[in-house]
């Protein structure tokens, strides 16, 4: 296959979600897409609507992952008559693969788009792009598998290979020819400049990249591709806050400006999709090579529902956050499932006098689940007074708190309710253990929460790694009557610290603790730190109390005999 003068110039799409990007898979895995609210629907229909008003046909990647969860939407896209190409299926860097494993994923993803678009499937682009030599392995499996073109080689790749990857030419294998479409770049003081879309045209000055783009079509003569992502068209994106600064600012920054560029090219350009460029017609594919099910990152559906399960309560604190509800209800959606075939779980969601419309998503989200009961503190308490008016209002013995962020994944609950046996009365997770582990979470807040943690295993009997953790798993009696002093996040550690002082069985479990994905802390870290020390030294003083008096049997000791009369703060939480 040859090409002589260029017919028209190339418009790609890529179809993934905001969650979906590279810059962000350090801080999300496949396994937790589908906790998220997806967008990329509404994005597609509405980047649909744009192509049609200017009578244009493209190139979609579309990722496999995406094509599984809604088939109807690719039918639909190519129905309109645009091209259905690979993105291959959960947005991997093909530097995490081996040759084989992006074989597998090639062919996964190739099957779905296939079982989706009805249509051949002729075209791939690696999401990270080609930016090394070392790399073109992949070209080679491409060709392989009977791919025609590839659109993967990015601007690291044309110095080492000259001009002439500037613009389309033919990757020669041992298996056959493959096109490969390289990204568009500028030379400017020895260094290849995108200038080719998705966050390029966002950022650059628009009348400035015009200019470029003119001289790069005037310089090569080759078709000028243009790219972009279907959540580019949406200005409410929602926020991923744990996003470093440089992360943040490629994905959201001038995303109200994205529709308008595009508008300007499409006046001023021709654009078609690759397919049509190189004349390959996709007529209807063959049904994919094999008959089986596709595999889905979920949690194992449960197992038949045994003869007695036990009763469980999962306590959720929620104060503002109105930003990880969406987020949460898909999570615990997922966990009640695993967990139905061992356990009745019921739910009691505690608001905690929030202001930005949570308490009205929170009803709207579950007022259709059974076993739910929603609670809301008429005044601003604090997370510990939450998780204790939630024990409250629950209805069994065993009574699991965990935190609405999902920073600690609550799929572990799996492995940490059998260990609440009957001589256990708190199992506590713990991120600091030698088995547990830290994801992302910055270092001076590590330090912070280590070194309270480390201050307590020096006042109390119990010799924790972690004393901080919202993710607990009670036995509600002995909770069940604790009046604390502290009610926000220090109330967390007292709780656990009164229990200690009683003569309680505290088990650890060692957890992975993950940063905060959506929404932010309400944490005040200077008040936080003041009212640890605080809180320690009057643990300190109970804790001498106890052992002044140790003839008393352990256990009979109780929290009023170490606790000042409940002021009017701890009867309202009390009376809740």
């Amino acid at each position: 296959m040859t090409i002589s003068a260029p017919k028209h110039d190339l418009l790609t799409v890529v179809l993934e979600d905001y969650f979906q990007v590279g810059a962000l898979s350090t801080l999300i895995s496949p396994r937790q897409w589908y906790r998220f609210e997806t967008r990329f629907e509404r994005n597609t229909l509405e980047t649909l609507e744009l192509l049609k008003r200017h009578d244009i046909r493209a190139t979609f990647f579309v990722l496999g992952w995406i094509a599984e969860q809604n088939p109807h939407l690719i039918a639909e896209i190519s129905n309109q008559g645009h091209e259905i190409a690979n993105y291959g299926f959960y947005h991997r860097n093909v530097r995490q693969m081996t040759r084989e494993e992006f074989r597998e994923d090639a062919r996964r993803s190739r099957d779905a788009l296939e079982l989706a678009s009805g249509r051949r499937v002729i075209g791939f682009r690696i999401p990270q792009g080609l930016r090394s030599t070392s790399d073109l392995w992949m070209l080679d499996v491409l060709a392989e598998e009977k791919y025609v073109y590839d659109s993967s080689v990015f601007r690291s790749l044309h110095n080492a290979h000259g001009l002439r990857n500037r613009t389309a030419y033919q990757h020669q294998s041992s298996s056959g020819q493959l096109w490969e479409f390289p990204h568009a770049t500028l030379n400017y003081l020895g260094f290849q400049l995108p200038i080719s879309g998705g966050n390029y045209f966002r950022q650059i000055p628009h009348t400035l990249l015009t200019h470029a783009v003119a001289n790069w079509k005037k310089n090569t003569g080759g078709p000028f591709m243009i790219f972009f992502p279907v959540w580019e068209l949406d200005p409410n994106l929602p926020s991923i806050s744990a996003a470093s600064f440089l992360t943040r600012t490629r994905q959201y920054r001038n995303l109200g400006k994205m529709s308008w560029v595009l508008a300007d090219y499409f006046r001023k350009c021709k654009f078609g999709s690759i397919a049509d460029y190189l004349s390959c017609d996709t007529q209807p594919a063959a049904m994919p090579r094999e008959e089986q099910p596709m595999r889905v990152e979920t949690p194992s559906k449960p197992l038949p529902e045994k003869a007695t399960r036990v009763p469980v309560t999962i306590v959720v604190p929620c104060y503002n956050e109105r930003r990880t509800l969406v987020y949460l209800a898909n999570t615990l959606n997922s966990v009640c499932q695993l967990l139905e075939h061992d356990y009745v779980v019921s739910l009691v969601f505690v608001d905690d006098a929030s202001t930005d419309g949570s308490w009205d998503l929170l009803n709207r989200l579950f007022v259709d689940w059974k076993n739910c009961r929603l609670v809301q503190h008429p005044q601003n308490l604090g997370v510990a007074a939450a998780i204790l008016t939630g024990i409250r209002h629950a209805r069994t013995e065993v009574v699991c708190s965990m935190d609405c962020d999902c920073s600690y994944d609550p799929h572990e609950l799996i492995q940490m309710l059998p260990l609440l046996e009957e001589d256990v009365d708190l199992v506590t997770a713990s991120p600091y253990h030698a088995d547990g582990r830290v994801m992302n979470v910055p270092g001076w807040r590590l330090t912070l929460s280590k070194g309270a943690s480390w201050l307590y295993g020096k006042v109390l009997r119990h010799k924790l790694a972690t004393y901080t953790s919202c993710f607990r798993v009670y036995r509600r009696s002995k909770v069940l009557d604790l009046q604390l002093r502290e009610f926000g996040y220090l109330g967390v550690a007292e709780t656990l610290a009164l229990l200690d002082l009683q003569g309680a069985s505290i088990r650890e479990f060692p957890t992975t603790l993950h940063v905060r994905i959506l929404g932010y802390s309400k944490m005040k870290v200077a008040k936080t730190v003041v009212g640890h020390l605080r809180n320690l030294w009057r643990i300190r003083r109970m804790r001498q109390f106890i052992d002044r008096n140790a003839h008393v049997p352990r256990g009979s000791v109780t929290t009023a005999e170490l606790l000042q009369p409940a002021n009017k703060l701890e009867r309202t939480v009390h009376d809740q």
